[in-house]
């Protein structure tokens, strides 16, 4: 990804999550929209991943390294990668492309010589929850959070690379 197609990804990522504005409290849409488009993804060793059709960016993905601070509700990073705001224009969706940029991330984790890479979701993203059990994430409850004390929590987890 070139530096100057950053503001597009942030809003485009922003675009992706809107439909689940209706889904959270008001504070938890907030908080979300202000992860989505924060600089988080500007700190060192992130890398930010885009998916492209006709010249046009159609998803993002953000992998954090390891024992990077990948949430601001977290003290402390995972000892492994971290997937985060993974993003498909709805135009473009049911394509594989979300599948596609996980498993780009997955490759790099494994490349990169890590055991495992791990991701944060809710509930409430119905469509990203299958997508990573599928593909053999595994529930790590011990990591959950909640990041603004209303209900939803962040369900944190984990697949070992093979």
């Amino acid at each position: 990804m070139k530096h100057e197609e950053l503001p597009f990804v942030r809003n485009q990522r922003i675009g992706c999550y809107e439909e689940y504005q209706s889904l959270v409290s008001e504070e938890h849409w907030n908080a979300l929209k202000g992860t989505l488009s924060s600089e988080d993804d500007l700190k060192e060793g992130v890398n930010i991943y885009v998916m492209e059709e006709s010249g046009s960016i159609i998803g993002s993905i953000v992998l954090f390294p390891a024992n990077t601070e990948a949430y601001e509700w977290l003290e402390e990073g995972a000892d492994y990668p971290e997937i985060r705001m993974l993003a498909v224009d709805s135009a473009s969706r049911k394509k594989g492309i979300g599948k596609s940029l996980v498993l780009h991330c997955i490759e790099t984790a494994k490349k990169e010589g890590h055991s495992h890479i791990g991701l944060h979701t809710a509930d409430f993203m119905k469509n990203a929850m299958a997508l990573y059990t599928n593909m053999g994430f595994e529930r790590i409850p011990s990591q959950d959070f909640e990041p603004v004390n209303d209900g939803v929590i962040v369900k944190a987890f984990k697949k070992p690379l093979k």
